[in-house]
């Protein structure tokens, strides 16, 4: 898993725990969660729709 072993995760995490504290990881933890729901279905929608990859005219003049 890009070259991290289990000891330097759970170094990263500790540093994690003291920098956030206890009481914020569920915050985070939430905040990253949505972040990836969003991508994801963001990710899905232009997969099902390919025109909202076009750009815009650049010779519209209400742009």
């Amino acid at each position: 898993m890009f070259g991290i072993g289990m000891p330097e995760l759970i170094i990263i995490l500790v540093i994690i725990l003291i920098i956030f504290g206890a009481g914020k990881l569920p915050e985070i933890g939430a905040g990253v969660g949505k972040a990836i729901k969003n991508f994801k279905s963001a990710s899905a929608e232009t997969e099902n729709d390919p025109e909202k990859l076009e750009e815009p005219d650049r010779n519209d003049k209400n742009a």
